[in-house]
């Protein structure tokens, strides 16, 4: 039709139809399918009325300012009309003027203010002027009405959260096992085939394949079993590099620990700065003036919930290990104004315990973590243990061991007794796992014991207080599963 019509008969015929479907928007404004064909007709249009487009929409969203259909329309016309951000973002801001509660505005400011406000060198943030103007705005609107959660997100948004550049930050090395494993800074896709992650022993490249311990298609952890005699621990100035991508970064290691076998690299998780909680963009000078800001809050509103939780991320932000006293009593006094959400508090609080066990273990240079008796509902960035020998985790209400724990391919020995376990799928092929306690738990099958029979290596098991060894039959069951020493149920 477009090539068979001249221009003036595909503006009558387009016009017309824009018309009908205006009419159809008075009576139904959150009409998808409607919004969608006038997105489609405009497209097509030789002459559109972006301008009329922009009218239509501030009148829609007048008597609706959530309709979101109106507003991903409004997008569409600033984007395929090249029309000025600039008056967009005066848009937003009469809207929240008249009411700071608009969160659909808020969030429509959040995609226009970086285009209108750009950083002159960084890209996707905003310039310090504009941030600071920014921070006034949700400033004022977060002391009018405290309890409102728009204002609050939107200061989430400008606190910002540094995307991770995905570059390799650990290569661990066994040159006994023949098995090489690459930790990244984020969750990262490496083909079967290895395209992209590169393995050389004594600069020579090997055609490997990599698979994550977890599973999935994404993993922060890749592991490559060798071919028999590639590694060689009686060679000490043999070296092992690994390259990512273009700009991913390399890394070199040889075998620093003769009488294990084994050799890493590691980058600090502290220069990197991993573990800046949920706000990793904006310098301190900055996060230090917005929880001062939440803290005059909290002495007029001491049991608002979003303050809280923001005053706990700046605090976790600014250092982990120095606030951790602090972090915990708030999210303790956030867990009570908050009971509807207490478990997913129990899980920061133990993010949080988590980060700050890998920072000491770093600050200590061990390669052993005692969590026991922390109230951990959940494990987090197990990647970054993946040197532990050892780890305690009793006395934790974990319920199961997930997945993410086969990322520990150095772990030797594990405790895990009080923990209210109902499954432990996590420890299933660890290959170095000598020893494991798993006492007072609710194991109530052999078919939840059966991870236990892929340890290859796996020599006592503490299993008493469990369903699964109770009475004679059950014990036999379990020592016949498991062709373990006869200590293992006591």
């Amino acid at each position: 039709m477009e090539q068979e019509k001249s221009v003036s008969e595909r503006g009558l015929l387009f016009g017309g139809e824009l018309s009908f479907l205006e009419r159809c928007l008075r009576v139904n404004p959150k009409s998808y399918g409607t919004w969608h064909q006038r997105g489609w007709v405009l497209r097509r249009h030789p002459l559109p009325d972006w301008q009329h487009e922009l009218q239509l929409c501030t009148q829609c969203l007048q008597q609706d300012g959530r309709n979101f259909h109106c507003w991903d329309h409004r997008r569409l016309v600033v984007r395929e009309g090249g029309l000025p951000v600039e008056e967009e973002l005066d848009f937003t801001q009469r809207l929240i003027n008249t009411n700071f509660s608009n969160y659909s505005a808020w969030h429509y400011r959040s995609t226009v203010l970086p285009l209108a406000r750009p950083h002159p060198t960084l890209p996707r943030q905003l310039s310090p002027h504009a941030l600071l103007h920014e921070y006034e705005l949700v400033q004022n609107a977060v002391f009018t009405d405290p309890s409102d959660q728009s204002a609050w997100f939107y200061h989430r948004w400008l606190l910002g959260r540094a995307d991770r550049d995905g570059s390799v930050s650990c290569l661990f090395v066994d040159f006994i096992e023949q098995r090489v494993a690459v930790v990244f800074t984020r969750p990262v896709n490496v083909p079967a085939d290895g395209g992209g992650l590169v393995l050389r022993v004594d600069n020579r490249p090997l055609p490997l394949s990599w698979t994550p311990p977890q599973g999935g298609k994404h993993s922060p952890v890749w592991v490559c079993e060798l071919p028999p005699g590639t590694l060689n621990v009686d060679f000490p100035d043999q070296t092992v590099r690994v390259t990512w991508g273009q700009d991913g970064g390399s890394m070199e290691c040889c075998c620093t620990e003769r009488l294990r076998g084994e050799g890493w690299c590691r980058d600090s998780a502290t220069d990197q700065q991993l573990f800046q909680g949920d706000l990793s963009v904006q310098r301190a000078a900055v996060l230090e003036t917005e929880l001062a800001s939440c803290k005059q809050l909290l002495e007029l509103e001491p049991d608002n919930k979003w303050c809280l939780l923001t005053f706990t991320l700046l605090l976790w932000a600014l250092g982990p290990l120095e606030g951790e006293a602090e972090c915990l009593g708030a999210l303790a006094r956030l867990s009570g104004c908050d009971p509807l959400r207490a478990a997913h508090v129990a899980d920061l609080r133990s993010r949080l315990l988590v980060q700050n066990a890998v920072l000491r273990m770093e600050y200590a240079q061990a390669r052993v973590v005692t969590l026991a008796h922390k109230g951990i509902t959940c494990l987090c960035h197990l990647d970054q243990l993946l040197l532990i020998t050892h780890l305690d985790l009793s006395g934790n209400p974990l319920r199961n061991l997930p997945p993410a724990l086969r990322t520990l391919l150095c772990l030797q020995v594990l405790q895990a007794d009080d923990c209210s376990l109902e499954g432990i799928e996590g420890v299933s092929g660890l290959p170095k796992l000598e020893e494991i306690s798993l006492r007072d738990n609710l194991l109530s099958d052999l078919r939840a014991l059966r991870p236990l029979t892929l340890c290859v290596r796996l020599g006592s098991a503490r299993l008493s207080g469990n369903p699964v060894c109770e009475g004679e039959g059950g014990a036999a069951a379990v020592r016949s599963m498991l062709p373990l020493p006869l200590d293992l149920l006591t």
